[in-house]
């Protein structure tokens, strides 16, 4: 198994890309710890996961509850061998409807919320260690109405870079897994209608060579082989699976 022995601090794991990573992550050995906000996601994350999986309620905007959560995990296991910084939230929004909170809470969990998770958990990352990140398909492309949320991406892949540089002379390893279109309930959350989430589903799958949105657990793969000593010699890098989004 991949990760036998190894610890997984997953945050965003209790639904979509993050629960199924999780699941990946478990039998391939690791012991997970997912974290998230919503009470009854939560709940069902520790059903689906079993007794051995730590299920944590953090605010990823608040880096005292991630200090918090960092703690329990070094109480119990001690250190953490995979981050795997996965929560991100989006508001699809037209340029003249942006209002300042959207942008604070958009920036305060996709970049400060991943930045001071990376912060917080580097000190019990031992040399060998990974930290993958959940990027977008949208740091690449211009798509009206989510200047906001690309924009974050954008960001983060910029933080793979500097701080894969950072942690190099570590032992640590920072790459990203950079998403296109996937079939989870993320798209609910960006505060679009039903009839405009079809007809926006309907356009994406439409430019997609593949034909097709990915399944969550494609990138739960990818995120797997970021994770293990197979990628030993990758950082700093993003591997795109878009089914061809970006690259044609």
């Amino acid at each position: 198994m991949k990760l036998q022995n190894k610890v997984a601090f997953i945050t965003g794991g209790t639904s979509g890309i993050g629960m199924e990573t999780a699941k990946l992550f478990q039998a391939e050995g690791a012991k997970v710890i997912v974290t998230g906000t919503n009470p009854g996601r939560l709940e069902a994350a520790g059903k689906a996961l079993g007794d051995n999986a730590l299920v944590l309620s953090v605010d990823l905007r608040k880096p005292a509850e991630i200090e918090r959560a960092v703690e329990e995990v070094r109480a119990r296991y001690g250190r953490i061998d995979v981050v795997f910084a996965n929560a991100g939230a989006g508001t699809a929004a037209p340029l003249e409807s942006v209002t300042p909170e959207q942008i604070d809470e958009q920036f305060s969990l996709n970049v400060s919320g991943l930045f001071f998770t990376i912060q917080k958990t580097v000190p019990l990352i031992p040399k060998g260690g990974s930290i993958v990140v959940t990027t977008s398909f949208l740091n690449a492309v211009g798509t009206p109405g989510l200047s906001i949320l690309s924009a974050t991406k954008a960001a983060i892949r910029s933080l793979v870079r500097s701080l894969g540089a950072e942690l190099a002379p570590r032992g640590i390893r920072v790459n990203a897994v950079s998403p296109g279109p996937i079939a989870t309930a993320f798209h609910t959350k960006l505060g679009l209608t039903d009839a405009q989430l079809t007809e926006t589903a309907t356009a994406i799958q439409a430019q997609v060579p593949l034909q097709r949105f990915g399944e969550a657990v494609e990138i739960a793969r990818t995120a797997l082989f970021l994770a293990s000593d197979d990628s030993s010699f990758t950082t700093g890098a993003e591997i795109v699976v878009d089914g061809g989004l970006t690259q044609f």
